[in-house]
């Protein structure tokens, strides 16, 4: 059984649907060990506390350095001896500590077909430059801003009638389905000593 973390800073709609695709068996062999969030007020919590899932409130600004901040992460991960680490709408940028701790093993949702608009705002992004297409990319997280090496992707046509929140909706219902199916492989793969 993998022992997973999952982290958020905002509403934990990924979350949650990791943790509703464990409990109906699309993702075999892995368990949510802890949700971790950065912001006090993250609906995430919320649905932790719903879903019974352990979780952690972890003040960035309460820490003199990133390094620190994340150290002290590390300490809950390692209590809950977390193997895998989801990023699900974390907005912040990851160190060295934590890369270090868990090398290829801290996944990033990223809600665009990488190369194309990484970043915070990749959605908008690829609405306002009016692209044919954009998609969904999954990636092991590294030093940079949604350049490590990629897991999958899948693209999705954009009709040029469809609105911000259209668009949004497509690219988050890919997300949903995309998550669980790359957990699964990776967790299996983790189970066989495999990464």
């Amino acid at each position: 059984m993998v022992k997973l973390a999952v982290f958020a800073s905002g509403s934990g709609t990924n979350f949650e649907n990791i943790v509703n695709r464990i409990n109906d068996g699309t993702i075999k062999n892995a368990a949510v060990a802890l949700l971790v969030v950065d912001k006090e007020h993250a609906k995430a919590i919320e649905r932790a506390k719903r879903l019974e899932i352990p979780w952690v409130y972890v003040n960035p600004k309460a820490f003199p350095s990133k390094a620190e901040y994340e150290e002290e992460i590390l300490q809950y991960l390692r209590k809950r001896e977390v193997e895998l680490i989801a990023l699900a709408g974390y907005m912040r940028i990851v160190s060295p500590v934590l890369l270090a701790a868990y090398p290829k093993r801290i996944v990033n949702l990223h809600p665009a077909y990488l190369p194309y608009f990484p970043g915070k705002q990749s959605i908008l992004d690829a609405y306002n430059a009016k692209v044919s297409e954009t998609g969904v990319t999954l990636h092991y997280l590294d030093e940079g801003i949604d350049t490590g090496p990629i897991i999958h992707q899948e693209k999705i046509s954009i009709d040029p009638e469809w609105t911000l929140e259209i668009l949004e909706e497509h690219v988050h219902a890919l997300e949903y389905k995309m998550y669980p199916e790359v957990l699964n492989q990776l967790c299996e793969k983790i189970e066989k000593g495999e990464c």
